[in-house]
């Protein structure tokens, strides 16, 4: 009987410490047979954001917790791991050394091979893990630090198509709902304000939205709302302007998706169009709506990992792992952490002040 593949994956990249073991089970989909996932929320709740400092300290603190609990879940032997796969970047340099660090200690030990892994590849794969993908297709990440369009054109191949010029899509959500006075992490309670609330109350503008193919910016967007924000005067106004926020980011992506949809068609002539979107601003639910809703008008198959898996997560880092290592591909042990490692290597850098579309 062939021995079942096993990974176990490992990331820190920001501010979650968490731990996974998958295995390959006969199918196209492996089995996720651990997947430990802890949150500093509390650690940061008062500083409004991330502090890099507290979050690698934690990372340090918790991240032998987390494996062993991984591995008691899993019901596995550690012996019986087939390879170590660690978050090597983008991320914060403090936070990816730990856990990149630990991984290639636990390598080491074990006489396994490393595999460092890209953290937009985790996002990209993840729905990989929950149904069967095949190459090419085109991808929507979208994160507290990534905005951007890429055509997935198999493992480590990526064209980017789109990106944001100055903020991430969940930065705007956490910065909204900072201005509405709600705590870090305030993002996905923006959905649940904008439930309570006019979503024509406010007219809000979509930057760059008939221009700059499908870039995106999302800065002037943020500081319509911080003026808006100094006028609000009840719970309602609150709830109309987060209603607001909502659909015009709603509306944003959809414009954006079809001039995406129209690249992707023109550069692969396929039978079946395949729509992937990911990343922490994937769970909401409204979001998953209107592009699935768009997909399917567009004739793409919209595929989402399942909500549990959008957010930062282990398991998405074992699956280019596994990937990975069924195409013979590891790393060396002095291999670096990255803070930043786009996916596509050959993109101009779009971000800050000056940037002409």
């Amino acid at each position: 009987m062939k021995k079942k593949t096993t990974i176990l994956g490992i990331e820190t990249s920001c501010d979650e410490t968490a731990v996974s073991i998958i295995q390959e089970n006969g199918s196209d989909k492996p089995s996720i047979l651990s997947n430990i996932v802890s949150s500093q929320v509390d650690v940061h709740k008062e500083f409004g954001g991330v502090v890099p400092e507290l979050a690698a300290r934690s990372h340090i603190e918790k991240i032998d917790m987390i494996a062993k609990k991984a591995i008691e879940k899993s019901r596995i032997k550690i012996e019986e791991i087939d390879a170590v796969a660690a978050t090597a970047g983008p991320g914060l340099i403090v936070c990816l050394s730990v856990g990149l660090n630990f991984g290639k200690t636990v390598a080491l030990s074990l006489k396994k091979p490393f595999i460092a892994v890209n953290h937009l590849e985790g996002h990209a794969l993840s729905p990989k893990l929950n149904s069967k993908i095949n190459y090419p297709y085109l991808l929507l990440l979208i994160s507290g630090g990534h905005s951007q369009f890429l055509s997935v054109q198999g493992l480590g191949k990526y064209k980017r198509l789109g990106t944001t010029i100055d903020d991430a899509l969940g930065e705007a959500f956490d910065k909204t709902a900072k201005l509405l006075g709600i705590e870090f992490p305030g993002g996905p309670k923006i959905e649940e304000y904008a439930k309570l609330g006019d979503k024509n109350y406010y007219s809000l503008p979509k930057p760059i939205i008939n221009r700059g193919g499908c870039n995106l910016s999302f800065a002037g967007l943020k500081t319509a709302v911080l003026k808006i924000s100094k006028t609000i005067k009840s719970n309602q106004d609150k709830y109309n302007l987060a209603a607001s926020f909502q659909k015009t980011i709603e509306e944003i992506l959809c414009e954006k998706s079809k001039i995406a949809f129209k690249e992707f068609k023109k550069n692969n002539k396929i039978k079946k169009n395949i729509f992937v979107i990911a990343g922490g601003v994937a769970s909401n639910k409204n979001i998953r709506y209107k592009l699935s809703e768009l997909s399917l008008k567009e004739k793409f198959d919209p595929i989402f990992p399942p909500i549990s898996l959008c957010s930062d997560n282990a398991a998405m880092i074992a699956m280019v792992g596994l990937e990975k290592y069924k195409h013979g591909i590891n790393n060396n042990l002095d291999f670096p952490a990255k803070p930043r490692w786009p996916l596509d290597s050959k993109a101009a850098f779009l971000k800050g002040a000056g940037v002409k579309l």
